[in-house]
């Protein structure tokens, strides 16, 4: 069923992806609930990023829903989304990041959201580029928008700084859709307030001191920088190194120069100095025993600070 947008109405209802918060009050949904955090409108985002000839075919809000990214891959998988189509939430009750760990915030404390992309004309072992490509665009056009500093631990958390500590303010996951389609859904934290984080390492783009957190100019910075990094890397067929991600995403990278920890599909983990993140966009490990091994898939904790 496609989501109803009604992010126009006044009424109050009763009811996205990769963040950590917690769960928002059930009982008071109205849209202005909470008048520091405002809704968005879903007609002034499409009139700002809707044009002939770009990447956004579509803008949808919706006021809650489980997953934005769930949606959006049903859509997909119905023929009913074009690539391009935005589909935000104001709340997700269903949210999920990568290893299927849970993400719930309160209502409209950050943005939760989910693309559909159709990168055709690059060959399907490129794609494991767009979650960090879509790190490097949230994190740039964050900078730009917030005037936070946001760092990336691998592959796709984005970091900021609260108080000269690391927190997580958001994360990316990527789904595939069919065979011609990748959803990207992304959560960042927005306005969450310290007595809402659910755990310490955990933290929000006010706490980290934005100079901005209206949501609406934050996400067309994201998306706008999100359209020119796919167009960039997708015009030479997904080369990491032609498009300049490779060296951007190192560039940015927190977890480049610091020992960390991977745990590894299997019950299987590695110690070593990450030293570079190769052509597949897999972390390279130089372990104590000189091997440099790198790692596709799991879960990277920093063991030490850079």
């Amino acid at each position: 069923m496609t989501p109803r947008d009604d992010s126009d109405n006044t009424e109050g209802a009763a009811g996205s992806e990769g963040s950590a918060g917690s769960a928002g009050s059930a009982g008071n949904d109205g849209r202005w609930s909470d008048l520091d955090r405002p809704p968005l409108g879903a007609g002034a985002l499409r009139r700002a990023l809707v044009r002939e000839g770009g990447l956004w075919s579509g803008v949808e809000v919706v006021r809650r829903t489980g997953s934005t990214n769930a949606d959006l891959v049903a859509l997909a998988g119905a023929g009913k989304a074009e690539e391009g189509l935005v589909l935000v939430a104001e709340e997700q009750t269903a949210g999920r990041g990568r290893l299927d760990r849970q993400w719930t915030a309160p209502a409209r404390s950050g943005l939760f959201f989910s693309v559909l992309l159709k990168p055709t004309e690059v060959p399907v072992a490129r794609w494991g580029w767009l979650p960090l490509l879509t790190g490097v665009a949230v994190a740039t056009g964050l900078s730009r928008a917030a005037g936070v500093d946001t760092s990336l631990k691998w592959p796709n958390d984005l970091l900021v700084n609260v108080g000269g500590a690391e927190r997580k303010a958001g994360g990316i996951l990527a789904e595939r859709a069919g065979t011609d389609a990748v959803v990207i859904g992304i959560g960042i934290n927005v306005t969450l307030r310290e007595d809402e984080l659910p755990v310490p390492t955990a933290g929000s783009l006010a706490l980290a001191g934005a100079v901005g957190t209206d949501r609406d100019p934050l996400l067309r910075a994201v998306l706008r920088s999100l359209e020119q990094w796919y167009v960039r890397w997708r015009v030479v067929e997904g080369d990491p190194v032609l498009s300049g991600l490779q060296e951007t995403y190192a560039a940015g990278c927190a977890t480049l120069g610091r020992t960390v920890r991977a745990e590894l599909p299997g019950e299987r983990s590695v110690v070593g100095e990450a030293v570079a993140v190769d052509g597949d966009g897999r972390l390279v490990l130089a372990t104590a025993e000189g091997v440099q091994e790198p790692v596709g898939a799991g879960d990277v904790v920093h063991l030490r600070p850079a």
